[in-house]
């Protein structure tokens, strides 16, 4: 089969691996109908991340069980599933308090299972997904979604549980008020699930015109392109004189971090889920003095599954709009190019 590997910094070839097989009595094969392209793929791509050697990529992916194993029921060949961007066991003590992303069986998309076997990266043709059962969500009664249904149903995998992690980490609800850093996939789904959750307010930082006609469309009711001390003065103006209850991380550097903090109010909180790349720590003292809650994370995507499926379902959301190109399989380099010089917010791959 075809599938996507990096090679080192810049250097994405798809290339021909041998197609997967059901390996353990849990596993399931998934035909991808699409993939994408995530910002922290884009770490490795531009060399923050290390690539020791070649290695397959991609950890958003939705699709058609090809086959299953022995002990699985719950799944049928012909179901169209969504897989979360990390595998989980369902039954350790971290996956019942629904934090599936720190699953004691954690498996990630390009790596190796417990048992040695290769799993293969999302950015491919097909996927074996071991624990199957506890990490993919069936579709129901889905089987050839349309255009719009698949590039909201591939948000699930990743982008839109993200936002909604930031929000419901910085304890957005009806009333709140909110604000956005980062207008990239996650930021503007993160401003979808702030909107979704009830807040009033919603300022969403953004320079560039297109994603910001996004994050209105998505619920924000001001846009900021101001950044640094300017920024948080303009969040202030905004707000009468007084900065967000609730602010959310959505790219994970230093700058944005600090972003975050200077736009929050004494005893407001931080929902951060940018994965990080790097720079100072939390200023300890500054939280202290404040009061300012920071929590979030890796966003336990598989908890979140279920209800955010269930609103794309009955046409409540449709994040899929973040998709602004749609690029074969075999483009794979071009999209991460187009990501990489930000003329893309995200691209959908399809085989």
């Amino acid at each position: 089969m075809r599938a996507t590997i990096i090679h080192g910094p810049g250097d994405i070839r798809v290339e021909d691996r041998d197609y997967p097989r059901v390996e353990l009595d849990s596993d399931a094969v998934v035909r991808v109908s699409a993939a994408c392209v995530c910002g922290s793929d884009l770490w490795p791509y531009r060399g923050v991340r290390e690539t020791r050697e070649p290695r397959a990529i991609g950890h958003e992916f939705i699709g058609v069980v090809e086959s299953v194993g022995s002990g699985i029921s719950s799944l049928a060949v012909g179901d169209f599933v969504i897989a979360p961007f990390t595998g989980n066991c369902g039954h350790c003590p971290a996956c019942r308090d629904g934090v599936t992303v720190a699953c004691e069986h954690l498996v990630s998309w390009g790596s190796t299972d417990e048992k040695g076997h290769f799993v293969q990266g999302a950015q491919g043709e097909a996927v074996r997904v071991p624990n199957a059962e506890a990490t993919l969500v069936k579709v129901p009664g889905v089987k050839d979604p349309d255009d719009e249904l698949l590039a909201d149903l591939l948000t699930l995998s990743d982008v839109m549980g993200t936002g909604h992690h930031a929000a419901v980490s910085a304890g957005v609800g009806p009333g709140s008020t909110v604000v956005v850093v980062g207008d990239g996939a996650v930021g503007l789904c993160a401003v979808l699930a702030a909107s979704r959750l009830g807040a009033d307010r919603i300022i969403a930082m953004s320079r560039h015109e297109d994603r910001a006609a996004l994050a209105r469309e998505f619920g924000a009711t001001d846009i900021v392109a101001e950044r640094g001390k300017d920024g948080a003065d303009r969040v202030r103006d905004l707000l009468g004189g007084v900065l967000a209850g609730a602010v959310l991380e959505c790219v994970g550097t230093a700058e944005s971090m600090d972003q975050a903090l200077r736009c929050t109010r004494p005893g407001g909180r931080v929902g951060f889920v940018g994965v990080p790349a790097g720079g100072a720590e939390l200023p300890i003292g500054l939280l202290f003095a404040k009061n300012i809650t920071v929590g979030g994370g890796m966003a336990p995507v598989r908890t979140y599954l279920p209800e955010l499926l269930d609103d794309v379902l009955a046409g409540k959301i449709h994040p899929g709009r973040v998709f602004d190109s749609v690029l074969s399989l075999e483009e794979a380099p071009r999209a991460y190019a187009l990501m990489d010089q930000r003329q893309a917010v995200k691209v959908m791959l399809k085989p």
